[in-house]
């Protein structure tokens, strides 16, 4: 978010800001009603007296609306802000809906150190998150409403805008009144998606609900189609030709957008050479162009079931962009020299040229390095020997990043195979294999040695960050290792991540092995993107960034454009200055979508599993207490899917929750049901609308 200024603005003290603006500074919360909120994008206040401000010198605070199901909602400050989100009554909302961006004012602070909670209401509404929104319609006559769209509003339909559709249909619909206080909103339907309890209306509305952008606005479009894909004469000679390098990609089989591709050889001395060279998209996509204004509402490409929204037009994230094999690409590359304890002891990061030799696909190289797959050693025989060194550095990166205290998550990822007309096939687990450990390990020490280059070199940057978790979270997390016999070493306020790392390893290949896994991610401060260099506490990094994903992350292309000012010679003040204000607005709109495809992916997930599950319904399954609430616990079959088993259900005692120790306890027999024990469930119910399966003891 842009902060405007007025020509004569000049940064001031609090005091003086509300000074200017005629406010006594004692009073500052009583002078709500004289202000004016300027309705662009902002978060700068003027008032009457035509004078400007920030909210926060009169109590204000910037923020995202979350809204939740009842009704209320979380103000999720724009600014980083320790003491967490405004809790926001469903009363005080004023017609604020999920993704708009507001002002808030907190009438209730009980944060102390840092720990606590806020509470507050919205006073301005600075503009909307959608305009869009997908909802069922259930209607009548004369009028109809669209409800459960996740905007935490229903819309009136007037009979003139139901565009044929029925009771009981997933339809779109574009907003005509936004709510205010004793005003419904009100909605256009715009498109029928089909009958609310089909699975493929449900999944397309996901994409609506979560505020997702699926066309490309013409002039992006237009912008892209314009592209030559044809290398200029002036980048072969301003870029080191690596086409004579055995450079190869490894991805899954059906991926498209190629963005990184690898070479590693052996030094005379005895050192590895890596190279990691990534897609040039900031050659193509320039500063403030159409494509780029798109790329950055966006944030990052969204892959959910067999399907993605990318963050480019196709053109140039399978096309032009992609390191496809046997082409000549432009790419941005970091060559790093590392000896064999996996210490990076030289490196150099240059604009460069490559022809991928092969496009390999992660099974088939685990096959090889795993199983010694005769046919397919035969089939890449002439680059057998790279692939071996390859897994050989890859480990000692590996061992070097664990002994230093990273932290190595081996979580369940869930697989959906589904047919050609979108029906669940199977559920099951991703494979994480040798190759894609190559990969990540090689991505991790290419990240961290940019990050740190231009850390040092004290220029905007955009650092992926991860905070020391808090330290009632551990005391939390240690309650429950102990219930399972597991004992977390170290202080919780100042925890080490090789002291988590040391229970990740301990609970491997054991049946509570993903929950514990869970619960210590859980526990942990969730990852962000940050103008400052915070570190990296789970990765065990100091200094740690996104640079090798451009083509479906807006902060990686970013970093390459920032990267390649600075080795063309183009940095000056009056660049510095520019990314010293958009660097900090660029991280907070990638965290933010990053949040939004989080969602997005979690809930496609949902309700295709309940969609799998309901033609499974009675079938008995054994599984793990994966997690508990009050009113019952959540029970993670071997193939991921998940289901809650209500304690209600629970007919042969009555169940007291015990929070501290994660379970729950029978008053008359002792039974208990704790989080990571086995139990047997029979499927009671799934349903596939509101992405819920419900299971019985």
């Amino acid at each position: 978010m842009r902060i405007m200024t007025a020509p004569d603005y000049q940064p001031m003290t609090e005091k003086e800001l509300l000074e200017a603006a005629g406010i006594d500074p004692d009073r500052a919360g009583q002078f709500l009603a004289e202000l004016d909120f300027l309705e662009q994008e902002g978060a700068v206040c003027q008032t009457k007296k035509k004078k400007y401000l920030l909210p926060e010198a009169i109590g204000l605070t910037a923020a995202t609306i979350s809204r939740n199901k009842r009704n209320f909602g979380f103000a999720i400050p724009l600014k980083e802000d320790r003491r967490g989100d405004i809790f926001i009554p469903k009363e005080e909302l004023m017609g604020a809906m999920n993704g708009d961006t507001v002002l808030v004012q907190v009438t209730e602070d009980r944060v102390e150190n840092g720990a606590g909670s806020r509470e507050g209401r919205v006073v301005k509404i600075l503009s909307r998150g959608a305009y869009r929104f997908a909802g069922t319609f259930e209607g009548s006559r004369k009028f109809g409403f669209v409800t459960d769209t996740g905007a935490g509003e229903d819309f009136f339909i007037a009979r003139s805008d139901m565009n044929g559709a029925r009771n009981g249909d997933r339809v779109v619909i574009r907003v005509r009144e936004w709510p205010s206080r004793g005003r419904r909103a009100e909605g256009i339907v715009t498109e029928v998606l089909g009958r609310a309890t089909d699975p493929e209306a449900l999944l397309r509305s996901l994409v609506y609900q979560h505020g997702l952008r699926t066309e490309f606005p013409d002039k992006a479009l237009e912008e892209a189609e314009a592209i030559d894909p044809q290398i200029p004469e002036e980048e072969w000679k301003r870029r080191t030709d690596l086409q004579g390098k055995t450079i190869v990609t490894i991805d899954g089989a059906d991926a498209k957008d190629l963005d990184d591709a690898v070479s590693v050889e052996k030094l005379p001395n005895g050192n590895f050479l890596l190279g990691v060279h990534i897609a040039d998209v900031s050659h193509y996509v320039q500063q403030d162009s159409p494509l780029d204004r798109e790329a950055f509402r966006r944030g990052t490409s969204v892959y959910y079931i067999d399907r993605v929204i990318p963050m480019l037009p196709e053109k140039l994230s399978n096309g032009v962009c992609s390191l496809n094999p046997q082409v000549p690409r432009l790419t941005l590359t970091c060559e790093m020299e590392i000896d064999r304890t996996g210490e990076v002891v030289g490196h150099s990061i240059y604009e460069s040229v490559i022809r991928s030799t092969e496009k390999l696909v992660y099974t088939d190289i685990s096959d090889i390095l795993e199983k010694e797959d005769e046919a397919l050693k035969e089939r890449y025989r002439t680059i057998l020997p790279d692939l071996r060194l390859m897994a050989e550095l890859a480990e000692i990166l590996r061992k070097r990043r664990r002994n230093r205290g990273s932290i190595d998550f081996d979580l369940d990822e869930t697989y959906i195979d589904v047919d050609e007309d979108g029906k669940v096939k199977s559920i099951g687990i991703a494979e994480r294999r040798t190759a894609n450990r190559i990969i990540e390990e090689f991505m991790l020490k290419a990240n961290e040695t940019v990050s740190e280059h231009f850390f040092w070199l004290d220029i905007p940057f955009v650092f992926r960050v991860h905070e020391p978790p808090e330290a009632e979270k551990i005391e939390a997390l240690k309650a429950f290792l102990w219930s399972l016999g597991f004992t977390l070493k170290g202080s919780s306020d100042n925890i080490h991540p090789g002291a988590l790392n040391e229970i990740v390893e301990k609970v491997k290949g054991k049946p509570e092995e993903n929950v514990v896994n869970t619960v210590v991610l859980r526990s942990m401060s969730k990852a962000k993107y940050s103008e400052q260099a915070l570190g990296h506490f789970g990765l065990g990094m100091r200094y740690y960034s996104h640079f090798t994903s451009p083509i479906r992350r807006y902060p990686d292309l970013l970093i390459h454009r920032i990267i390649k000012e600075y080795l063309r010679g183009g940095w000056n003040d009056e660049r510095e200055a520019f990314y010293q204000e958009f660097v900090p607005e660029a991280a907070l709109q990638s965290s933010n979508r990053e949040r939004a495809a989080e969602k997005m992916e979690k809930d496609a997930d949902k309700l295709k599993m309940a969609e799998y599950m309901s033609a499974h319904i009675g079938e008995e399954y054994e599984g793990i207490i994966s997690g508990i609430l009050a009113s019952g616990f959540f029970v993670e079959l071997p193939n991921t899917v998940e289901g809650f088993v209500r304690v209600s259900s629970l007919e042969d005692d009555y169940y007291v929750y015990d929070r501290s120790f994660y379970r729950f306890a029978g008053e008359r027999t002792g039974k208990t049901y704790a989080l990571g024990q086995q139990v047997k469930v029979v499927v009671a119910s799934a349903d596939i609308e509101k992405r819920e399966i419900d299971f019985r003891i």
